[in-house]
């Protein structure tokens, strides 16, 4: 299977996750590649992964990725990127599934791929935007990114989206097993070792908002974490 592969990480999103694969598939369709998407769950109570397993059993561009534990975004996504790159993807996305991310979005990152080897759907470029945040959430996300830009000295404005797609050659070529963090923290560890590695970096405007549904998974614990390992970045990746 090669073509573009969405990767959705879930925990806790059975009123969401059939919709926005119902969402998401259609717009995977219109990039005329080959697509198919893989949730990715961490043992969900709430019955998320039986769901899902009855999508892929109905649809055949659906697959599930069971894993027994909540564990955090960032082993989540590592787990679905070598699973897709294993699959044969050629192009590989991350995105929330709470509709945070618009699935219409989809076609336009998948596009900027002939141009880039890492696309990101960002906030803080010229079109982006953020809707229904209260000015808290607001400081901590665009504090988070000017924060790890100015750290690490990168071009990128913004460092803790969760919306992006990587070609392949990205993920062969960084080293996912020295991969240390979670949370914002992983969304900035990626971004920058896919700089420092030569990569091309584009960012498309989006608009963000807040989840329709559900519980945010967004703690303090994510974002402290984030702030004293950001730093050791530098040092950690050559």
């Amino acid at each position: 299977m090669s073509g573009v592969w969405l990767i959705l990480p879930t925990y806790n999103e059975a009123e969401n996750i059939e919709r926005i694969v119902a969402a998401a598939l259609p717009r995977l369709a219109t990039t005329g590649l080959e697509h198919r998407i893989l949730v990715v769950d961490d043992g969900s109570p709430d019955g998320t992964g039986r769901i899902a397993d009855r999508l892929a059993s109905e649809t055949p561009a659906i697959e599930v990725l069971h894993r027994t534990s909540k564990e955090g975004i960032g082993p989540a996504y590592l787990a679905g990127f070598r699973h897709a790159l294993a699959g044969g993807a050629d192009l590989l996305m991350e995105m929330d599934s709470d509709f945070s991310h618009d699935p219409a979005d989809i076609p336009r990152l998948v596009a900027a791929t002939d141009r880039a080897d890492l696309v990101l759907g960002s906030r803080y470029v010229p079109g982006g935007g953020v809707t229904d945040w209260g000015l808290p959430r607001r400081l901590i996300s665009r504090g988070g990114s000017l924060y790890a830009r100015i750290l690490l000295g990168i071009p990128v404005n913004d460092l803790t989206g969760g919306f992006k797609c990587f070609r392949r050659s990205v993920l062969e070529t960084l080293d996912l097993s020295g991969v240390g963090t979670d949370g914002y923290g992983f969304q900035i560890e990626v971004t920058y070792r896919a700089v420092k590695a030569g990569f091309r970096v584009e960012e498309v405007p989006i608009v963000f908002r807040d989840r329709r549904a559900g519980t945010s998974k967004m703690s303090a614990k994510i974002a402290v974490e984030a702030f004293w390992k950001v730093p050791l970045l530098r040092f950690r990746v050559r």
